[in-house]
């Protein structure tokens, strides 16, 4: 039976921004604060954005699906909607049953509250009784770990203990429908496993669980089912190896369409963007083609708005397979490596010897930020990198590209 419908749904923003400007001094933006009070309406620019576009599909119950696609593709969107926490623009939503969601830190909690009132609260708004909450509530304490804070204010949990109590709450008391967005990635490794088969248990169950990440592995295994969204609309519905497979054609598509410095399918707060990527051999030349076991410069290009120069900025990438599992990541900040950027534009360079990849095709996520505390740039399929053959070993053999990404020299001997 469906648990879930969604009908033509669409939903509209009016973003307003003000024209850019570069960074001041503090008496020219007190001076300039004051004039816009006046000239504000003038200077604003408004523009139409569709988050969502023609949406539909229909869940049935016991159904675990992945809603895949990249950032700005819609997915927070959907599920706000999905949990009641916005209203759609158009279109239509039925839902059959109770509804719990995790969509972000402290979603549904009352910060003023203690962990136990919490507990109660959500419950009761999931129109549940103070005796079926209790019969949950030592299951739900014992799988969030928080035993010790529960009687203290929310407000002073960790992201993490407020993530192990809400996702606690969330599966626990029984909804027909889970939703659950990307925040478990702020739990420990181990925790994000117990809430995955725990998510895997729900859907065993007969209750539906809709599941958004980035991690097409976690995906694989979790759901039976995948959903791609890219900009608003649906392009594939289906089984979920091959949504995670449109899912990366559609990657590699849009990567080699749009340069860097147009991607709009990035996050951060643009003070900084990342406007062009290249490998470079030792002689300082282009590689198109990449050979495992050779020294590489990746070099990323940047433009900065700020109008002065950053240091300690956190230069960040990532290597991820077809599968889009991470089988590489190197950061600046892992050797305290101190990167100033310059006032208007350059380029980071990173030198990676010995080029440990086997064949393949990856793709690369790109981040910058300012002293932890600011995203500046952050896209998540930026790029991409084609391994073609290379003696590693020193042996003549190329590697095993079916068996393994990662090749890495060892010695053997007998004993």
């Amino acid at each position: 039976m469906p648990m879930l419908r969604v009908e033509n749904l669409g939903k509209r923003y009016q973003v307003s921004r003000l024209p850019h400007r570069n960074t001041m001094t503090l008496r020219d933006t007190i001076v300039d604060t004051a004039k816009s009070i006046i000239k504000r309406k003038s200077k604003m620019r408004s523009e139409e954005f569709w988050a969502l576009n023609g949406v539909s599909f229909t869940i049935r119950q016991g159904e675990r699906v992945g809603i895949i696609g990249r950032n700005g593709a819609g997915k927070s969107t959907l599920l706000k909607i999905l949990s009641r926490i916005t209203e759609p623009t158009r279109g239509r939503v039925e839902l059959w049953g109770r509804v719990a969601s995790l969509l972000e830190v402290g979603t549904g909690f009352h910060p003023e509250l203690t962990g136990r009132e919490n507990i109660y609260l959500n419950g009761a708004i999931l129109g549940m009784s103070r005796s079926e909450i209790a019969r949950k509530f030592d299951e739900i304490v014992e799988f969030a770990e928080v035993e010790r804070f529960l009687d203290t204010p929310v407000k002073r949990y960790s992201s993490g203990m407020y993530v192990r109590l809400a996702f606690a709450v969330a599966a626990h008391l029984e909804p027909e429908i889970l939703i659950v967005d990307e925040v478990l990635a702020v739990g420990d490794v181990q925790f994000q496993k117990k809430c995955l088969n725990k998510m895997e248990d729900v859907g065993k169950e007969g209750r539906t669980v809709l599941f958004v990440s980035h991690n097409m592995e976690t995906i694989r295994t979790l759901c039976d089912r995948g959903i791609v969204l890219e900009s608003g609309c649906v392009v594939f519905d289906g089984e979920v190896q091959p949504a995670i497979e449109a899912y990366s054609a559609n990657s590699y598509q849009l990567i080699s369409q749009i340069p860097l410095i147009e991607r709009r399918d990035r996050t951060g707060s643009g003070r900084v963007k990342v406007s062009s990527f290249r490998v470079l051999d030792t002689a300082g030349r282009e590689a198109e083609t990449l050979k495992s076991g050779l020294d590489y410069d990746f070099e990323f290009g940047y433009v900065n708005d700020s109008g002065k120069s950053l240091d300690n900025v956190i230069v960040s990438f990532a290597v991820l397979d077809d599968q889009g599992q991470t089988i590489l990541l190197l950061r600046t900040n892992f050797t305290d490596s101190n990167v100033v950027l310059s006032s208007d534009s350059g380029f980071v360079r990173c030198r990676l010897n010995n080029l440990p990849l086997a064949n393949g095709t990856y793709r690369i996520p790109i981040y910058f930020a300012y002293r932890e505390s600011e995203v500046l740039d952050y896209i998540q399929d930026a790029v991409s990198i084609v391994v073609e053959g290379g003696d590693f070993f020193g042996t003549g053999q190329i590697g095993l590209p079916k068996k393994c990404k990662i090749l890495t020299k060892a010695e053997w001997r007998s004993l």
